[in-house]
């Protein structure tokens, strides 16, 4: 129905919201809220689709690799691996977490703007396929541990391609001011290249790019896949290198509210692709190995948030507050971000919004809102609520703060409902206390 920002939810008999078939209330009854619910055949759909984006506009010389940040446990790595995806992480807990669930280390790529020693020499004690190395310094670094370990490290350098994506200002990595990357404009892209030619502790492989998150325009991709495979070219003009691997990254935009119009994935890896194989072609080299990092775009259509309905507080002339039994520490987008979400009331999906409200988190905090203005039914204390689309970016950013414990996640296949990540207890969070 058009009435969903994601394919997976739906109506039943009773009235209720459904992901994969299964009734949102009688999930929250079962498992209490707050709680994620993450719909696995929606997960691998997803992957299956950028896998034969990657088959039929690249000849299948490509990989894609999902950035776990957006939702990161055993079990979606284990999704990944089985879908034959690589795997982006950025720390030593996402690597970690990766390698206990038996990821096939090869197909991993490390990324992150300062790596730890401890984190680059787990890296490589693990066999990660690639390190995407951010500076000078690192790559000094790196160099060195693997020169003592007596194996090279495969590395691809993370540029600035100075795209401007057309989103957030704190969330649009492309440009010159940045924290990530090396500049093309400065030089400072090809005097790390030269660099590292020069070192025999790396072998340089490639190179990435990551201009943005939440991207509903095609061109800003194509523009970067110009700019990089135009630096790819220039490499192999003025060092003789014929870099092999070009990561364009993710940043592909989905659904939060029924106006979003994200493009359909399949047609920006069409476009992306012509401009590769037309620049490649111009610039007389080969067409690289793509690889790109979805993660929002795999995981955030398929969750769901459930809440229980607490407190409704009308200010008459201002507005009307519904509480929830989570908030910012389960999902702290809105307070960062002001991201915008499609939320209605569970148990009666069928009826009209005809209410306004912002939704209240419980945490101490008057910025503890999940979102204003939102459209929803008419609500009472005990219903049950549901912020959609929250598969990326939620139990990834959540938090203890208030020492309010995290809610588990549910996966769902088939039909069928099981946990995979557990409800902390006030137990776990007084663990590591010591006195």
């Amino acid at each position: 129905m058009t009435m969903f920002v994601s394919d997976c939810l739906g109506l039943n008999e009773l009235g209720h919201l459904t992901i994969g078939g299964c009734d949102t209330v009688a999930l929250a009854q079962k498992y209490g809220t707050p709680l994620y619910v993450m719909d696995e055949d929606e997960i691998r759909r997803a992957c299956a689709s950028y896998r034969g984006s990657i088959e039929r506009y690249y000849g299948g010389r490509g990989l894609v690799t999902y950035a776990s940040k957006a939702f990161c446990c055993k079990a979606a790595c284990k999704i990944a691996a089985e879908e034959g995806l690589g795997l982006d992480v950025v720390s030593g807990g996402e690597l970690y977490t990766a390698i206990s669930a038996n990821f096939p280390a090869e197909r991993i790529f490390f990324h992150g703007n300062n790596k730890t020693v401890q984190e680059l020499t787990e890296a490589l004690a693990y066999g990660v396929g690639q390190i995407v190395v951010d500076n000078f310094d690192e790559l000094e670094t790196l160099n060195q541990l693997a020169l003592s370990r007596g194996e090279p490290a495969n590395i691809l350098f993370r540029i600035k391609p100075g795209i401007d994506a057309h989103t957030h200002d704190f969330v649009r990595t492309g440009q010159i001011d940045s924290k990530f990357g090396l500049a093309l404009e400065t030089g400072e892209a090809m005097r790390a290249v030269q660099t590292a030619l020069s070192m025999q502790g790396v072998r340089l492989r490639g190179v990435h790019c990551h201009i943005g998150s939440q991207i509903f325009d095609i061109e800003p991709f194509e523009h970067a896949a110009e700019v990089m495979l135009g630096f790819i070219a220039d490499v192999r003009d003025q060092t003789g290198c014929e870099l092999e691997i070009l990561d364009l990254g993710g940043g592909f935009g989905i659904k939060y509210l029924p106006e979003h119009d994200p493009v359909e994935y399949d047609r920006y890896m069409q476009r992306v692709a012509r401009t590769v194989q037309r620049v490649s072609a111009a610039r007389g080299v080969k067409t690289p190995f793509i690889v790109i990092e979805p993660g929002r775009s795999i995981a955030g259509p398929a969750g769901v948030t459930l809440y229980t309905a607490g407190a409704v507080k009308e200010i008459p002339g201002v507005r009307t507050y519904v509480s929830i039994d989570g908030g910012m520490c389960d999902n702290p987008r809105y307070i960062l971000y002001r991201s915008e979400y499609e939320a209605m009331v569970a148990n009666k999906a069928s009826q009209p919004k005809t209410r306004t409200v912002t939704l209240a988190g419980k945490c101490c905090e008057s910025g503890d809102l999940i979102g204003e203005g939102m459209q929803i039914q008419d609500v009472h204390p005990g219903d049950i609520i549901a912020v959609l689309a929250t598969g990326a970016y939620n139990y990834a950013m959540s938090s203890n703060y208030n020492r309010i414990p995290r809610p588990p996640v549910v996966m769902l296949r088939g039909g069928q409902a099981r946990v995979v990540v557990k409800r902390e207890t006030y137990e776990d969070l007084v663990r590591n206390d010591l006195e």
